[in-house]
C-alpha cells in the first residue's frame, strides 16, 4: 500500500478552515480514482495543549502509481488547485511513503 499524508498548520480562523474542508477539500478527494482509504481529523494531545499541527489527512492507494496517476488526474488537480481555497502553500506539507504493516 502506498499513503499520502497532508498535514495543515493551524489556520487563523479554525472554524472557517474545517467548513471548506469538511464541505469541499474533503469531498473532491473522495472522487480521486483508485482511492482505497482516506481519512482525516483535527489533532489534539492528550494533556491539552495546542499540538504542532491542526488536521491530518492520510490517503492510501495500492501502489505508488496509483497515487501519483490519481494526483494527475483531473480529480487530482481539482483537489490540489482547491488547496489555496482554504490554506497557504507554507502551512501545508504532503509526504509520501510506502506503508509495511508490522504483524
Amino acid at each position: 500500500m502506498y499513503r499520502l499524508t497532508a498535514i495543515y498548520d493551524h489556520p487563523s480562523d479554525p472554524e472557517e478552515f474545517l467548513k471548506h474542508y469538511r464541505e469541499v477539500h474533503a469531498v473532491l478527494a473522495t472522487k480521486l480514482p483508485k482511492l482505497k482509504n482516506y481519512e482525516w481529523g483535527v489533532t489534539e494531545l492528550p494533556d491539552g495543549s495546542k499540538p504542532a499541527h491542526f488536521l491530518v489527512a492520510v490517503l492510501d492507494f495500492d501502489s505508488k502509481e496509483d497515487a501519483l496517476a490519481a494526483l494527475q488526474s483531473p480529480e487530482g488537480e481539482a483537489a490540489s488547485a482547491d488547496i489555496a481555497n482554504f490554506t497557504t502553500p507554507d502551512a501545508f506539507q504532503m509526504s509520501f511513503s510506502q506503508v509495511i504493516k508490522a504483524a
